[in-house]
């Protein structure tokens, strides 16, 4: 059998703080799938996480070795997104082959375990060289400016050679055949413009009257759209969400609340998060000069256009002010006055950053979220967010 199995060891997960402190890089979503679904679906395989020797490891990681066992793997940076043409070369690989894009260091590898010469060291006899343009994330950032391209891509995949659902004639479409409508949804009363980008409906998604959608634009399984919302492209909601107020090329990614009036624009949101009725950020400066952003690495640019970025578990309560440009950590619950500091500490009880939330206050607040979308926390969950707890 073929495998992938992903690793984020040259990849730099440090810059992609805070999404990749409660999960490996390959499952930040972009675009409709996450990069995990993405390789997974173009290549016709099933995936795997590489063994890294961190916190993040978990039971069914995969550790490089002789006892790795007989199966045929692409090793597979987690951070590049697939393309046609990438995955075509992937599979032309044989075993201790790899690609490397632009003269730069692979980013695919194919290996048996007899290309294992020793633990974490794989023996590579040839390189395919391919000049093309590099997908990948390396900052929040690039998850809200590359989903325009991602949310193409992940529609045509998802939808070739398919029909959409009927939609109900209460609505109002433009470009119809550029809207796709899975089984289940519930659809009523609403506007959707397919014209700039095309519109994906997943299964059980509702969205109710009067919501306002352009594309491009994707809502994820079991997830709703309150009354009257305005959603402008490119944005993502993931699977299990309630969204509502306007929202603008932002991502979210799963089980989070946005259900309220307020912006949410030029944004990535995490999971199991809340954002309390009448929250608000800024994605432009006054004086529309660059927007500077908190990274592990210091202070970046990253143009005129940046909002919030919020780590998974966090709350803001109602009408947060969030600033231009603001990092919130994992696990914090945002309150305070008037406009939010640019960078809010993992764990923190308030927005300035002073106080912070006690672990055993944290994990029972984040079991009682969790039972509200009817899930729990798991045990591999409890053990990394004490280890962000306790290092960060």
């Amino acid at each position: 059998m073929q495998k992938i199995i992903f690793t984020e060891e040259f990849c730099q997960p440090e810059n992609l703080h805070p999404f990749t402190l409660t999960r490996k890089t390959q499952d930040i979503r972009i675009g409709i799938l996450t990069i995990r679904e993405k390789w997974e679906k173009m290549l016709g395989l099933s995936s795997f996480d590489k063994w890294e020797d961190d916190y993040k490891d978990h039971k069914d990681s995969v550790k490089i070795n002789k006892k790795i066992g007989e199966d045929v793997f692409f090793m597979i940076h987690g951070n590049v997104l697939p393309t046609v043409k990438l995955v075509s070369a992937i599979k032309k690989l044989k075993n201790g082959e790899f690609i490397s894009l632009n003269g730069e260091e692979g980013v695919a590898f194919r290996f048996s375990k007899k290309e294992i010469l020793k633990p974490n060291i794989i023996k590579v006899n040839h390189a395919l060289k391919m000049d093309d343009e590099v997908k990948s994330i390396k900052f929040p950032w690039d998850i809200f400016q590359m989903n325009d391209w991602s949310l193409r891509m992940d529609f045509d995949l998802i939808t070739k050679g398919r029909k959409s659902q009927p939609i109900s004639k209460t609505n109002k479409t433009i470009n119809p055949s550029q809207i796709f409508i899975e089984k289940e949804v519930k659809l009523e009363h609403c506007i959707l413009n397919a014209t700039e980008g095309p519109i994906y409906i997943a299964n059980n998604a509702e969205i109710l009257e009067g919501s306002m959608i352009r594309g491009p634009f994707a809502l994820g399984e079991n997830s709703v759209v309150k009354m009257g919302t305005k959603i402008y492209g490119a944005t993502t909601i993931g699977p299990h969400c309630v969204v509502g107020g306007e929202i603008k090329n932002s991502v979210i990614f799963n089980h989070t609340n946005k259900a309220h009036d307020g912006y949410l624009g030029d944004s990535v949101i995490g999971s199991h998060c809340n954002m309390g009725a009448g929250t608000t950020n800024s994605n432009l400066k006054n004086n529309a000069s660059d927007v500077k952003v908190w990274t592990s690495k210091g202070i970046k640019s990253v143009g005129i256009k940046c909002g919030v970025f919020m780590g998974d578990y966090s709350k803001t309560s109602i009408n947060t002010s969030l600033n231009t440009g603001t990092v919130i950590g994992v696990c914090t619950n945002v309150f305070g006055r008037g406009l939010t500091p640019k960078h809010i500490p993992h764990f923190s009880w308030g927005s300035e950053g002073i106080e912070r939330y006690k672990l055993k206050k944290a994990l029972a607040d984040i079991e009682n979220w969790k039972k509200i979308k009817n899930s729990e926390l798991t045990i591999h969950e409890k053990k990394m967010l004490r280890y962000i707890f306790e290092s960060y």
